[in-house]
């Protein structure tokens, strides 16, 4: 078996496992999460998106495109100059917040090295 197959053999049956490999599918990679937390309280710039998740414009653009082509984040441009294009929440995207809620309880709870009080 090629490693292809057993890639394409893996993704089927993390499809069928259940709701939870499907959303972690959709979301889980780490410059999405990373852009849908730091989206959680306003909207923000590409600019200012890249610099407070500290990735490089390609990976910045890529993950946004599959979050906004997934539903969860909504792009709004500005015509007068100069153009400005915002990124932020859609209803989709906002109602995960209390996932990360939850998340970031669990983490200061059972990892080590997160401190209680940055959550």
């Amino acid at each position: 078996m090629s490693a292809n197959d057993r890639q394409e053999e893996i993704e089927k049956r993390n499809q069928s496992a259940c709701p939870t490999i499907q959303s972690l599918n959709e979301i889980g990679e780490i410059w999405r999460l990373n852009i849908l937390h730091d989206l959680m309280d306003e909207e923000k710039r590409f600019n200012e998106l890249k610099r407070s998740t500290n990735a490089r414009s390609r990976t910045l653009s890529n993950a946004l495109d599959s979050l906004i082509e997934n539903g969860y984040v909504k792009r709004r441009t500005e015509e007068a100059a100069p153009i400005a294009v915002f990124y932020s929440l859609s209803e989709k995207g906002r109602a995960l917040k209390p996932v990360f809620d939850e998340l970031d309880d669990w983490a200061a709870d059972w990892l080590d090295d997160v401190p209680a009080d940055s959550v």
